[in-house]
């Protein structure tokens, strides 16, 4: 072999390793993402099916590891204090708006680099399939010459969904009792069992009971109707209009000034996660709403969220700020 032509192999060689993905260079083993509600949850699924093909995406694997506590307070606030170097990132959730506007906790979205805004939920009435209440005006009109007789399950205090209820009795002038339960799960039991008039829920915490036509749902308290349920009305459709929104989220967030080459490396890998077939058809299947946005955007949207948050805990008493 001449001396050309293996110069011109070396050569061929070396432009093949810089064209090669940048991404895929930047991280040298695998990343650690931090998911602060137990394994087997709906977050929990969410995450691991996110980061499943995420070496394809990104150049190194992800592990999900479970970090529970303080209403997801403890897995979050790990991710906030752990070293920038873009090996710990964390799924972080609708409580971290508001944390510090009801005196839980400082934490903030401001502790932490935004990176993809995955999902948006709108909370949703639903009732009982035999419930005498046919729309969402039935309800309304019912409570106003009812007042507190009306009681409507939640998630609990403070939750998106008890919020967006207790937004609707406002703008109304209706009274109605609001009974929290810890959790989803527990609250869609209670409406099932006729132990409560409504239930106000993720859903796609009540979507298998709409499948089997237990449960009907009255309105959804969203911009757009739900893609998965077309046929259900807006809250504004139903002749409510609710001008802040509160909306159940969920994205991924680094601890805060990591580097720039870093975070634009998350930020291109979380776009392709988002967009993988995988985690598209589990989020069709389970009805959430697949809703990207940048770490950019994602930064402007919890600005936005803690600006609605504010009256809204005020008007219920969690204010503590």
């Amino acid at each position: 072999m001449t001396l050309d032509r293996r110069t011109l192999i070396a050569g061929a060689a070396l432009g093949s390793v810089l064209s090669a993905p940048a991404i895929a260079q930047t991280f040298q083993r695998d990343i650690t993402m931090v998911v602060p509600w137990a394994a087997g949850g709906g977050t929990d699924t969410l995450a691991r099916t996110l980061v499943k093909n995420a070496k394809q995406h990104i150049g190194v694997g992800i592990n999900v590891v479970n970090r529970t506590g303080g209403t997801g307070a403890v897995g979050m606030q790990s991710v906030s204090t752990a070293r920038g170097d873009g090996y710990t990132v964390g799924l972080i959730t609708f409580h971290l708006s508001a944390y510090r506007l009801m005196g839980l906790s400082q934490l903030s979205y401001r502790d932490f680099q935004p990176l993809a805004l995955l999902n948006r939920t709108p909370a949703a009435f639903s009732v009982k399939a035999d419930s005498p209440f046919k729309t969402l005006k039935d309800l309304v009109d019912y409570a106003k010459a009812n007042p507190g007789v009306v009681t409507i399950a939640n998630s609990g205090a403070g939750a998106n969904t008890h919020l967006s209820a207790a937004i609707l009795a406002k703008n109304t002038g209706i009274r109605l009792s609001f009974v929290p339960f810890d959790g989803g799960a527990p609250a869609r039991t209670a409406m099932v069992g006729g132990h409560v008039s409504a239930l106000v829920s993720g859903p796609d915490e009540v979507l298998q009971y709409v499948k089997t036509g237990q449960v009907r749902f009255l309105a959804m308290v969203g911009e757009q109707r739900h893609p998965s349920f077309p046929d259900v009305p807006t809250v504004a459709e139903a002749g409510f209009p609710i001008k802040e929104i509160i909306y159940d989220w969920r994205g991924v967030a680094g601890p805060k000034n990591m580097p720039a080459d870093i975070t634009r490396a998350l930020n291109d890998g979380f776009a392709k996660m988002a967009n993988d077939p995988d985690f598209i058809a589990l989020m069709d299947q389970v009805a959430l709403p697949r809703v990207y946005m940048n770490g950019a955007d994602f930064t402007t949207f919890l600005g936005t969220m803690e600006t609605s948050l504010e009256p809204a805990l005020a008007e219920v008493g969690l204010l503590r700020r």
